[in-house]
């Protein structure tokens, strides 16, 4: 039968193309079925164009997932040391930038380019366009789309999650998961603007102002750049943060993270003819530094303000509390918190501890990475994983 494979990787993705190379390479005649018209469209918009393929510092401790000893096997097999390695021999340029982030000097596109290449090494067959209308599952697997039904003996599923569904993303791994009869940890938006409403709505007057600060959700902090948009708060910083974040519960900001909290009684002593306002921008840009100003209602000069005014002042703005009243969802959103629960599958092989054959690899996994690299690094390690048990 022609359309008998030993495997059917649902999604030619990051985590897809690198499995089926694997798979491949290994002697497994493979097919790769992609819903967009062109395999890993969701490669090509990343790092602006030149994709931000892996994180130099990329560990379990930088990943979420219900289990968070989960990624530890997959991520010390193949880790970035391992992908940077596969980039280099095929000639492919890059750079690093601030905290590990490794980038194409020139296109995302040479990163699919290496993938395919990769399949092709393999001899895997990639089909793009194919809408997957059925999977059934007798003593294999069977998937119809428009163009007929493939058969195969393993079906792997790295169709990602719902996050950026203008590139075409669906929740199709959760209905496959539901259909197997797979937990699935509730998935919501991650890496996501934040929304503000309420007397905070001040701060869009001020949209575009960016400034570094260190930004806490729950007990994770990260220190980066924080954007005040025209809906809320972007940024780095809280697009780390909001991967932590829970509805009702506060973002805490500190704007001032390089300072000490009695900063301002020390430049009272060194420019006592100072004010609040202008003792913040010269540490702020300007327009945050008025509405903070504004916010904290200390007109004098530094002074004519009591110590125990500055010091409450230096307080609040090392903890000044933002309650979001959401996030912009997963049309903004970059990757997906949650998915097919890690407790159905193994953590050697990716393949679900009860169905035979049947595997769930990045992003439809319940195992989400930070910002700068570490989902991809989870895609090429997870893939890897899969790839060489099939």
């Amino acid at each position: 039968m022609s359309n008998l494979y030993d495997a059917i990787v649902l999604g030619g993705g990051a985590a897809g193309m690198m499995c089926a190379a694997r798979a491949g390479q290994r002697g497994n005649r493979v097919l790769v079925l992609e819903r967009a018209s062109k395999p890993g469209k969701k490669i090509l918009i990343s790092g602006g164009g030149r994709c931000n393929f892996t994180n130099i510092n990329a560990g379990p401790q930088n990943f979420l997932s219900a289990n968070p000893h989960f990624a530890k096997s997959a991520l010390a097999r193949y880790t970035p040391q391992d992908f940077l390695e596969l980039v280099e021999s095929y000639g492919i340029a890059w750079h690093e930038k601030t905290l590990g982030q490794l980038f194409c000097n020139e296109s995302a596109q040479q990163v699919v380019d290496m993938l395919l290449s990769e399949c092709a090494k393999g001899g895997v067959e990639v089909r793009c366009g194919e809408d997957v209308s059925a999977v059934e599952h007798e003593s294999g697997y069977l998937v119809t789309t428009q163009t007929g039904t493939y058969a195969a003996h393993n079906l792997v599923i790295a169709t990602g999650g719902p996050s950026i569904p203008k590139m075409g993303a669906t929740d199709s791994a959760y209905e496959l998961a539901r259909q197997f009869s797979l937990k699935v940890v509730q998935p919501r938006p991650a890496l996501v603007p934040l929304t503000l409403g309420g007397e905070e709505v001040l701060f869009r007057e001020i949209s575009g102002v960016s400034a570094p600060v260190c930004a806490t959700a729950g007990k994770a902090s990260f220190s980066e750049a924080a954007l005040f948009t025209h809906r809320g708060l972007s940024g780095p910083a809280i697009l780390q943060a909001s991967s932590y974040w829970s509805p009702g519960e506060p973002i805490l900001i500190n704007f001032l993270p390089d300072l000490p909290i009695d900063w301002l009684i020390t430049a009272k002593t060194e420019n006592p003819r100072a004010t609040l306002k202008s003792s913040l921008r010269t540490h702020l840009p300007d327009r945050l530094a008025d509405i903070l100003a504004e916010k904290l209602s200390a007109p004098n000069e530094l002074a004519n303000t009591s110590d125990k005014v500055l010091k409450s002042a230096g307080e609040r703005l090392a903890r000044w509390e933002f309650r979001p009243n959401g996030t912009e969802g997963f049309a903004k959103a970059e990757v997906t918190v949650g998915g097919i629960s890690t407790a159905e599958l193994s953590s050697k092989t990716m393949e679900t501890k009860n169905i035979p054959g049947l595997y769930a690899i990045g992003e439809a996994v319940d195992v989400t990475g930070w910002l700068g690299g570490y989902n991809f690094q989870w895609a090429w390690a997870s893939g890897v994983a899969a790839g060489d048990a099939l």
